[in-house]
């Protein structure tokens, strides 16, 4: 019995002085990725990095490395490596099978970094949803809406979907109709909306300036105005345009039409 006891106590001092390693291991092996994880994010030799390439880099680094921290624990408990790479095979497997989703995305954040459709500070449009891109992670793409809203979009989702990107060309056109009454001269409504154009602050003066007719519709003719400015430039431009030719139609007595019926009533 006193062999029993002895040996039980043996067994509970080894135990307890292996855990007590792994604890401080533990610590000191978070605070060290911790460390490490802001050092890289910091670090001036990757700054020639993509944003999106570096932080999704620094996620999986991250999260490896916790891994073989993990991993370390139960090898210092005294878990057989046969035994757990048996484990972490089934683990594997059955975390696989569970989080389908979540590799979807893991792989759509691969799809996104190797064929870069966007990266951090594009603004695009997906999934009904359009802002500035600020991050790219691991399962994760993160943008920024105009109305100050954060949406998180998966990955997986993103890499199988149509994604606009406004911020991809150093320039962009500026393509609007603008419609008037059949009244009106062709030649003359075409100078207004050309002199408006050339009066743009934004306007890219080495591009070509386009307003022709486009449509006979129903109740108005309708030209179509085409413009070039830099990308950053698009929404200022396009809003004093909108403004500028609506105030020269109506000072050169051009009328914009609206939608109407002419009724005739035989008696």
């Amino acid at each position: 019995m006193e062999k029993i006891l002895d040996k039980l106590t043996n067994m509970g001092i080894d135990f307890g002085i292996k855990l007590l390693i792994c604890i401080i291991v533990l610590i000191v092996g978070s605070r060290l990725i911790n460390m490490l994880t802001k050092f890289l994010r910091k670090e001036h030799r990757f700054s020639k990095l993509d944003p999106g390439v570096k932080g999704f880099l620094v996620s999986f680094i991250s999260i490896a490395l916790k891994v073989l921290l993990f991993v370390t624990i139960l090898s210092i408990l005294g878990v057989p490596m046969t035994s757990l790479v048996t484990i972490i095979g089934s683990a594997a497997v059955a975390i696989g099978l569970a989080l389908q989703g979540g590799l979807s995305n893991l792989a759509g954040g691969l799809m996104i970094l190797i064929f870069r459709p966007f990266k951090v500070g594009n603004f695009i449009e997906a999934e009904g949803k359009s802002g500035t891109v600020e991050s790219i992670s691991l399962f994760y793409t993160t943008i920024h809406t105009i109305e100050n809203i954060v949406v998180q979009i998966p990955n997986g989702t993103l890499s199988n979907t149509l994604i606009i990107n406004y911020s991809a060309m150093e320039k962009r056109m500026v393509n609007e109709i603008i419609s008037v009454s059949y009244n009106s001269d062709i030649e003359k409504v075409k100078k207004v909306i050309t002199d408006v154009i050339k009066s743009i602050d934004y306007l890219l003066e080495e591009e070509p300036i386009f307003v022709r007719l486009k449509t006979h519709n129903t109740s108005s003719i309708d030209f179509t105005a085409r413009f070039w400015v830099k990308t950053e430039n698009y929404w200022n431009a396009y809003f004093d345009f909108m403004e500028k030719v609506r105030i020269a139609l109506k000072k050169n007595n051009i009328e914009i039409p609206y939608t109407q019926m002419d009724v005739h009533i035989k008696k």
